[in-house]
Formats: structure tokens, sequence, C-alpha cells
């Protein structure tokens, strides 16, 4: 006889998912029945904040969602923050847990990780929360999970097994020869033609785009050429127009320089971007001024009326409807002047940043050169801040970080993990302060249990130095922000990685080139 937890497995088998990660417990013990026998392998987390993490780096990386298993109660409140990063930056991550038996949930009667409603406690962060009653009700709801990752705005979905299903028979559920396949909505043609239309008239077009434009890189990069429109590209779409692109500004929307750019056009194509302050409003100086004729193309209709209402929506995937808008262009705009209007607006942006900014980001470009083919994974500490601000990403997908959206500290390793899982064959690289490596340091050891190959750039000034930075421009006497920090060096042998102190910026290509070279995990700490 089959149980539902094993049907689970070859389900998720049959959907493609390759990896799992997740911490085995008492409550989940028997989803891991059929696993052992499954092409899905397992990677064991040190936290379930870390499953969660290393899930959603996996689908930053490939786009297709990271999937983890954990148990009822503390499994799950431990996942609750790696589910919000997930869903304010509409990542797909498949959260399974148990939860107490039918009849026993939410009773109070004190049983073994018992919460009132776990259910609506994931709800908040994802798309939906369901809890299966009979083993029927399985295909259906894994079928729902992988059409909000497929054809809708992709952001967690939580399935909950109470332990009685979980073991209850599954005879008589088929597995799909197939996962059905899905319909991704283009944009109507009406709305083309109007968009097109407008974009065409223009004198001076520009395109905003967002994450949600990541798997639509060469459809927009034609098309911006064609109307001569530059491409202010969000956190989240850095790397959709390559470095040294003419119509590429990878400089951060937030700057006025980039609103100035915005006021100057005279129709703007915002593609799937939230168009929301943690990009555009960063310095929380008040949101910028209305484009003029602003078009909005967004996966999600709701998103599309938030914040800054269009002049004209439309509701469709990225790519297919960039296609079909491209086909419908009869010319561009008349003044050909898009890659001067970029220009100015990269170098009126990277004027207004200090010099310390300014050293951060030309730091990441060495990086960036040194390793064109790497994925940058940034935790929130100063480097990643600066690149936030004006960093340009080789190529799509190979600029991520929590310190946007939700701004989770504790992420970048983890989620190095997730993508270098995901990727092996890319060189990944962490960025992490001191002080939020140690939110997740001991996932070193699943990094070394996973076999896979990160370089982890350490930025060592023994606190939270921005927090610090911050309290003093407010007239607050710092207090927390100075912390002992262990010995790294030390810490990082102890879990087989190789370990050194940076001498100099200077010596920062040939040291990442070298562990990119060498098997295994490598910890590279600057002090600065």
């Amino acid at each position: 006889m089959a149980s539902v937890g094993e049907y689970l497995v070859a389900l998720l088998a049959r959907y493609g998912v390759d990896t799992i990660f997740g911490i085995p417990g008492v409550h989940t013990a028997e989803l891991y029945r059929g696993l052992s026998d499954s092409p899905i392998r397992h990677i064991t987390p040190r936290h379930e904040q870390g499953a969660g993490f290393m899930a959603d780096g996996y689908a930053r990386a490939t786009g297709n969602p990271g999937v983890c298993f954990v148990i009822t109660g503390p499994g799950l409140t431990n996942a609750l923050t790696a589910m919000g990063q997930a869903y304010a930056d509409s990542i797909p991550m498949l959260v399974i847990s148990s939860v107490n038996r039918l009849g026993a949930i939410g009773s109070g009667d004190g049983h073994l990780h018992e919460l009132s409603d776990q259910r609506r406690m994931a709800s908040a962060v994802s798309a939906f929360s369901h809890t299966i009653t009979r083993a029927a009700e399985l295909p259906q709801v894994i079928a729902r999970a992988f059409a909000v990752f497929g054809a809708a705005r992709p952001r967690p979905v939580h399935i909950e097994l109470p332990l009685d299903v979980i073991v209850a028979s599954a005879d008589g559920l088929a597995l799909p020869d197939l996962p059905p396949v899905l319909s991704v909505p283009v944009a109507s043609p009406a709305g083309i033609a109007a968009a097109a239309a407008w974009l065409t008239q223009a004198q001076a077009p520009l395109i905003l785009a967002g994450g949600g434009a990541a798997s639509a890189a060469e459809t927009l990069r034609e098309l911006a050429e064609r109307l001569d429109a530059p491409v202010v590209m969000t956190i989240n779409a850095r790397g959709l127009l390559p470095p040294g692109h003419p119509l590429g500004v990878s400089v951060s929307p937030s700057f006025p320089a980039v609103r100035a750019l915005v006021a100057e056009s005279d129709c703007v194509l915002a593609v799937g971007t939230e168009m929301g302050p943690t990009d555009y409003d960063m310095y929380a100086t008040g949101p910028m001024a209305q484009p003029q004729r602003l078009i909005r193309l967004d996966i999600d209709p709701e998103q599309a009326m938030r914040g800054f209402l269009p002049d004209l929506a439309l509701t469709g995937d990225a790519g297919l409807t960039l296609l079909e808008l491209s086909h419908r262009m009869t010319g561009r705009g008349a003044s050909h002047d898009g890659a001067a209007r970029a220009a100015r607006t990269r170098a009126a942006g990277l004027a207004e940043l200090d010099a310390g900014t300014q050293r951060d980001i030309a730091f990441l470009t060495v990086l960036r050169d040194a390793l064109p083919q790497a994925l940058i994974i940034g935790d929130s500490t100063r480097q990643v801040y600066a690149g936030n601000l004006g960093f340009a990403a080789a190529t799509p997908r190979s600029w991520f970080n929590a310190a946007t959206g939700f701004g989770a500290l504790g992420y970048g390793l983890p989620a190095a993990i997730g993508a270098a899982l995901a990727l092996p064959d890319r060189p990944v690289v962490c960025l992490a302060g001191d002080g939020g490596l140690q939110f997740t340091l001991a996932e070193m050891g699943s990094a070394t249990e996973a076999g896979v190959r990160i370089i982890l750039i350490l930025l060592n000034n023994s606190g939270y130095s921005e927090i610090k930075l911050f309290m003093r421009e407010k007239a607050i006497t710092p207090l927390g922000v100075d912390l002992y920090t262990p010995d790294f060096q030390a810490i990082a042998g102890a879990f087989g990685w190789y370990a050194e102190l940076l001498p100099s910026v200077d010596a920062l290509a040939a040291a990442v080139q070298a562990a990119a070279a060498r098997p295994g995990c490598s910890l590279i700490e600057w002090r600065d």
C-alpha cells in the first residue's frame, strides 16, 4: 500500500522537482519513506529558516519553485521569515508541513508542536495555504500550486498534511502522465495595439524593468533597441541589459537623476515592477511624480493598480506580451537619443553617490569582471547596499539579495547554497557582513555536506556598522550594534572550508579566481 506521503513525493517528482530542503522530524518522518527511493535529492539545512532561504536561492537562480519539508509548529514558524522574503519578491516556493491529526488541530489540548492555527499564520506569506483532509485532494492542490508558479504571480504556497492523512492509503490515486500544460496569459490584442501606438509615437520613450521581466531579457532588449528607449533596471532586474549596453541604466530609480529621466519621458512602459518604495523611494523622500502616459505590464492585475495608476494596463506574461508588442511596432520614437539619455542618467546617478559607495561599487565591478558567469548573492551588508544603488550585473538572475522587500538578515549564505545546487556549473559568490552571517553561520556545515562550491566574501567590521551610522545620523546613542565576532577563519576551517584574509582590494580578482578553481567552499574575509 502506498501512503499519501509516498504518493506526494512521487507527484512532486512528476512535476519535475529535483531537490527538497528539510530537516526530518517525528512529524515529517513519513514523508521520507518515499523520498529515499525517489530521484529527488534531499538537502539538510541546520535550521528551517535556512531551508526556506535555500529554496529561495534555488528558485531565483532557475525560475523554478524551491521546495521545503518542515515539521508542525516550530518548523513552520522558523520558515515563515524565508516565506516572507519570497512573498515580497514574488519568488515561487512550495512549503509542505505536517500538522496535528484531524480532530486535534487547534484543540488547545497540548499536542506536540501545537499551534492554534498554523494555516492562518502561513496564509499571510503565501499565495494560498491549504489543509489536506483526504488523500483525493492532493493532486488538485499540487496542481493549483504549480499553476501559481507557472501562470500567475509566483509566490510561496503552503500545504499542510495532518499526521493521520500522511499515513493514509493513496491506493487508487493515479499519477498524471505529465503535469497539466498551463496556458500562460498574454495581454489583450486591443491593449497591445494601444501600447504599440503610444510607444511608436513617443518622442522620448522609457522602459522601467522589474524582477517580473527576468525571463524576458532578449525580448526586452530587442524592444528597447527598436524604440531607442533607455531601460532602468530595478534591483531584481539587474543584468537584463548587460554592462556597457548603451541603453542600460543600472542605478536606483530612487535617484533624482532617474526621476528626472522619468519626468522627461513622454511614454513610460513599466514591465514586471511593483514600482514600490524599496526601489523607487529608497531614501523615503516621497514618491516620484506620476509618469506621463504610463503603461504597466504585469501578470497580476491588482498589482498593476497599486502605487502609480497606469494610463494603460496590460495583464499577462512579460515575455509573451513583449513579443506581441514588438510585432505590432511600426517604427520607433523620433528622438533617437536613447543612448545619450541613458548615459546622462548613469553618470548623474553615480555622481550622487559618496566616495565610499563608489568604492564598493568598484569592488563589485572587479568581482564581476573576474568571474563573468558568477551569481552574486547578498545578505544585508554594506557592499550589497552599494550594489543595489549602482551595480551593473552581468546577466539576468545573477544579482539578488535580501536588502530589499522584506529585508531579512541571514539570507545570503543559505540562498547561495540553494543557487549553487541549482546551477553547479556557475561560480556562486555570497556577500555577507559579520553580523548577518552569524544569523545562519551553521549553514557552512550544510554547504560542506551538500558538496557545493561557494565563495563567501565576508566584510568583517565587528558589528552592525550601517545601523550604527544610521543611529548616529539620527542623534541616537549607538547601542547593541558593536558585536563580539568569532574567529571566522578558524570556524571556516572547522567546517572544511578554505579560508584566507584578503590583504587588499587589489588582491580580490586573483583571490576569487583561485577560489573558483579549487574544490569546495572558500571564505575570503575582508576587514575594512
